[in-house]
């Protein structure tokens, strides 16, 4: 029906039409009304409905009239009104879904209760986690006009002497005396003239930015702050990208929140990752990688204070040449008495038949190489590993760490060795100093023991990359054959791929100095035929008499090798004639140190495989079992059963 005589309504609008769309609009507030009586939890989403039925209803109010106004197609103004009127019946199922699923009012209530019981815990923990950070804080010394000022050593008041060594077993240095120390302390600049000098070229020079990553486990609370504050205080911030420390799953609370709460304190990007199982120093040093953005990754120890001037060095060799990892000097931090103390700029890691990383002067040939300057690089057969810089790209490129390996122990021979054989260089930069606190033991337990670790992480590494030369470790620590080294098929596969060098070019070209010979006659016991005893260093040192027991088979202290210069040397000593025990012609053997450049003539033999006889070039004498353990040089008499030896191995 269509009242045309009415003034109200326009001529051609439909009065029912305006007058469903009204009660429908009245339904929709009623309901709201109602929702909102009932329960404050669906307010936001009523509104909305309500907007959106409103909302409607004008628009179709509109569109009807300037439809009829317009004298619009009717299809096309039906068209509309259905669709308007569909949205405007799921508008209103939508409300009644809301009122169905809603809660009741003393639901309601609980929920806002609990929610300020969150804040109102979250607000608490907050506060206890600021209060207990504080509380550590003023443990501590941040002033520098302390103890220890200027690397100065700090002792103790014998009174507390009970209580310094309680302390000390938490983390195996004095952890009183790092507590008396300032988070700040200062440091003397101890490069040398040439090597500040030399600091000029790094202002010209696009240094990269690094990413400097730290795991520590359980560490003390003072020495991780001053490692952090070192760093700081001592670094241009422009070069680091960022600090990222890893959490080894430690259990100490301060490592925790109040952790998480210092370290935004700092100027700088510090991340902190809490890891959620034990993973060890070489896994979580990868966790810590796979997070790093910068170009250069930098890993330090979590005990250690940087020195003035130490990063751009290392950064300025990495970014010269991509394939070179750099390693600082590393000097020491007593355990005792934290007194600084600078190591020698002419030292060298290398290794022995143990697989031990070990200390040893720069040869001649390398000071000769470097033209005798004392501010350049060293080019070191291995490195210690808990200090260096490596390009990012080329630590993942060379196979970063060895996921195979357990905890901590061996990582840095592995890398050492790889990096060297397969087309990269290692280097010590003297004009880059880091103290660190070398502990004489680890506080720290290992699952299955600590030799379980460690022989497992050395025997990977022997497996993978020495070759024939494996031998050596395995005669020097038997207990390493029984441990089960994992699969090593993709190690092997990196070393093929990546085609490096055998580990004889190693030790040719970069490390003809190793206690392991290049070229060798013969590797395990020197047993005499006349008896079951062998020669045995018997545990004793350079300057010390060799010793004969009974043979056990397994090598350690019985394990010798007849090199091809004629030497019969264990590990790094070698048999010589003691001409102190010189009495009646009757000439003693001792252990003597191995010469590592030229040999030592002294230390020569030749073996006659078919007599068994051990002569001794220089005096023309015989090894000669003397007694039940004695060992003399005595005049050779080929069927003497006392001079007669089999060497296990011995290949002419």
């Amino acid at each position: 029906l269509k009242w045309n005589d009415s003034k109200d309504i326009h001529p051609y609008v439909n009065p029912f039409l305006v007058f469903i769309i009204i009660i429908v609009v009245v339904v929709v507030v009623a309901v709201t009304v109602v929702v909102v009586a009932v329960t404050v939890v669906v307010v936001v989403a009523v509104t909305v409905i309500v907007v959106a039925v409103t909302v409607t209803v004008v628009v179709v109010g509109c569109f009807v009239l300037q439809c009829e106004g317009m004298r619009v197609r009717r299809d096309v103004c039906r068209a509309v009104l259905i669709t308007s009127l569909v949205w405007m019946m799921v508008d209103v199922v939508v409300l009644f879904h809301f009122i169905d699923s809603g809660v009741s009012t003393k639901t309601a209530t609980k929920i806002r209760a609990e929610r300020r019981s969150i804040d109102e815990i979250e607000y608490t923990a907050d506060i206890e986690t600021k209060a207990r950070l504080e509380i550590l804080l003023k443990g501590l010394s941040f002033s520098k006009d302390g103890p220890g000022e200027m690397g100065s050593p700090v002792h103790i008041d014998p009174s507390k002497e009970q209580e310094r060594k309680e302390k000390f077993k938490l983390n195996q240095f004095n952890l009183m005396a790092s507590d008396m120390i300032s988070i700040n302390r200062s440091l003397p600049d101890y490069r040398s003239s040439k090597c500040r000098e030399s600091a000029t070229r790094y202002k010209n020079f696009q240094l990269p930015l690094v990413s400097i990553i730290i795991v520590f486990h359980n560490e003390a609370w003072s020495t991780l702050l001053r490692t952090l504050h070192s760093v700081v205080n001592r670094s241009p911030l422009e070069l680091i990208k960022e600090i990222i420390l890893i959490d080894d799953l430690s259990d100490r609370p301060y490592l925790k929140k109040p952790l998480d709460l210092y370290i935004q304190r700092f100027p700088l990007a510090v991340h902190l990752v809490h890891l959620k199982q034990r993973s060890g120093l070489i896994r979580a040093r990868l966790e810590g990688s796979k997070l790093s953005k910068g170009k250069v990754l930098l890993f330090l120890d979590a005990h250690v204070e940087v020195t003035q001037g130490w990063l751009e060095p290392l950064l300025y060799r990495v970014a010269t040449d991509r394939k070179r990892v750099v390693a600082p000097i590393i000097d020491v931090i007593s355990d005792e008495t934290f007194e600084y103390i600078t190591a020698s700029d002419t030292t060298w890691g290398g290794f022995n038949w143990h697989l031990n990383f070990r200390w040893y002067p720069v040869p001649k040939r390398e000071m000769e190489r470097r033209n005798h300057d004392r501010s350049a690089p060293i080019q070191t057969p291995t490195i210690a590993g808990g200090l260096f810089a490596i390009d990012r790209q080329f630590f993942y490129d060379i196979g970063s760490y060895d996921e195979g390996m357990q905890v901590w122990g061996g990582e840095n021979l592995e890398i050492s060795f790889r990096v060297w054989t397969c087309g990269g260089s290692l280097e010590i930069h003297p004009c880059s100093r880091v103290g660190h606190v070398f502990r004489k033991q680890t506080p720290y337990t290992f699952p299955g023991g600590t030799a379980k670790v460690i022989h497992h992480n050395a025997a990977r590494t022997a497996e993978v990359w020495m070759d024939e030369y494996k031998q050596f470790f395995y005669k020097m620590v038997p207990a390493a054959r029984s441990v089960d080294v994992g699969d090593l098929t993709e190690r092997k596969a990196l070393r093929e791929n990546l085609q490096c060098r055998s580990f004889r070019w190693y030790l040719e070209n970069i490390y003809p100095e190793a206690p392991i010979p290049r070229g060798f006659r013969s590797i395990g016991q020197i047993k005499n035929r006349g008896t079951s005893k062998c020669v045995d260093t018997l545990g004793r040192s350079a300057g010390e008499a060799a010793g004969v027991t009974v043979c056990h088979g397994i090598g350690g202290n019985q394990a010798w090798s007849l090199t091809s210069n004629g030497e019969v040397r264990s590990d790094e000593t070698c048999l010589a004639p003691d001409r102190a025990a010189d009495k009646a012609k009757k000439i003693g053997l001792k252990l003597e140190k191995c010469s590592t450049t030229s040999v030592n003539v002294n230390h020569q033999f030749d073996y006659d495989a078919e007599a068994g006889l051990l002569k001794h070039r220089l005096t023309g004498r015989c090894i000669e079992l003397f007694g039940d353990a004695l060992l003399q040089l005595r005049e050779c008499i080929p069927t003497l059963d006392a001079q007669r030896w089999q060497l296990e191995g011995y290949e002419t």
